[in-house]
């Protein structure tokens, strides 16, 4: 006996099957607005750690202020953006260029090593870094769901280039087919 969803015959799964990337998408956002917060509501000046660290190529090429202020600001738009469920792979591939600097510059004190730790005596390791960016993966792959703004304006246009962007299927006017750009 399986559960029915009332409204349609259908069962509660089908109603349910956006959940999970939904729940992805809002507990990742959270955590991006918030550190693109602290750094941007600070003022736009590094701190004198952050100044310190060797951020790899090609971001070591940016003044330190100046890189301070786009991680700040990249956390805090593509949270938003990852938030509100628009270009959310797009946003995911750019929030994992930010936790890979991060990891390069700060989480990797412990090398390898440091796969499975936090913050020990000896350094911080990259457990949570890592666990966002598996978190971030099925956004990046699949794209951001049902339940989002990208899901809203695929609706509204069966262009090629917003459905490349959103990674979501679109029917081509008219013609009653489905593309998908994604298979």
């Amino acid at each position: 006996m399986s559960l029915l969803n009332f409204s349609n015959n259908r069962p509660l799964t089908d109603s349910l099957s956006p959940l999970p990337v939904f729940i992805l998408r809002l507990w990742l956002a959270q955590e991006f607005i918030h550190a693109g917060w602290v750094k941007v509501s600070d003022g736009l000046n590094a701190p004198e750690l952050f100044a310190g660290l060797d951020f790899p190529f090609p971001v070591s090429l940016l003044p330190a202020d100046l890189n301070w202020a786009v991680a700040g600001f990249g956390e805090l738009i593509l949270g938003v953006a990852l938030l509100l469920g628009i270009f959310s792979r797009l946003s995911a591939a750019g929030l994992m260029f930010i936790i890979w600097v991060a990891v390069y510059s700060v989480h990797f004190d412990l090398g390898w090593h440091g796969w499975n730790q936090i913050d020990t005596e000896s350094g911080y390791g990259f457990k949570v870094p890592l666990m966002m960016v598996i978190m971030l993966l099925p956004v990046l792959v699949n794209g951001s769901g049902n339940w989002s703004a990208d899901n809203y304006l695929k609706h509204l246009s069966s262009s090629l280039w917003l459905s490349v962007l959103t990674g979501m299927k679109s029917e081509r006017a008219g013609s009653g087919k489905t593309l998908d750009y994604h298979s």
